[in-house]
């Protein structure tokens, strides 16, 4: 099932890991395709798990981005979702608290690269459908075409050390696991 517009998107800590799919994402919200939400435990986690595979990038850095962010959505953090966590059932626990920001502002889509630690049904019962950021990227790109492309050019003209080309922009995106919305771009 299709949920159009897809107006509300919480977006999962592994979806905000990889910085071409941040970047992409957050401009698309940007020019207004959709609104992200995200809580601060999505931040940390995403950061927490960057910084142990990356030593090469500093605390610091990553709260800048988590501080540009919050500045440039200030009504993406999500509060006040705690006491729903203990009421929900996953597969994953650690995954609870993302359902429950979803169900707190009544979130069209949890964007995650975890499908399987948030069941469908399960999810259908609060209204809320989950999608792989490639499914969910690609519907935006094919109901937002122009927005879409906007988008892309906006994040290669922002790219200035080192510059990178449409091509370099894409190619990342697509090594990021988003096929189906590069061949959409492309």
């Amino acid at each position: 099932m299709m949920l159009f517009p897809r107006n509300i998107a919480l977006l999962d800590a592994n979806v905000l890991y990889p910085a071409p799919i941040r970047d992409y994402l957050l401009e698309l919200a940007n020019i207004e395709v959709y609104q992200p939400k995200w809580t601060a435990l999505i931040q940390e986690e995403w950061i927490h798990n960057l910084l142990a595979k990356r030593k090469d990038i500093n605390r610091n850095q990553l709260d800048k981005t988590v501080e540009a962010m919050n500045a440039a959505f200030p009504d993406a953090n999500v509060t006040s979702y705690e006491h729903l966590i203990s009421k929900l059932s996953l597969p994953d626990e650690k995954d609870r608290h993302v359902l429950a920001a979803g169900i707190e502002i009544n979130a069209d889509v949890i964007v995650t690269f975890n499908l399987k630690d948030f069941p469908v049904e399960y999810l259908k019962t609060f209204e809320i459908e989950v999608l792989h950021p490639d499914d969910f990227i690609a519907d935006l790109i094919r109901t937002n075409k122009e927005s879409s492309i906007i988008a892309l050019n906006n994040i290669i003209h922002r790219l200035k050390n080192p510059p990178k080309s449409k091509s370099d922009v894409l190619n990342s995106l697509r090594n990021c696991g988003l096929k189906n919305s590069v061949s959409l771009l492309s």
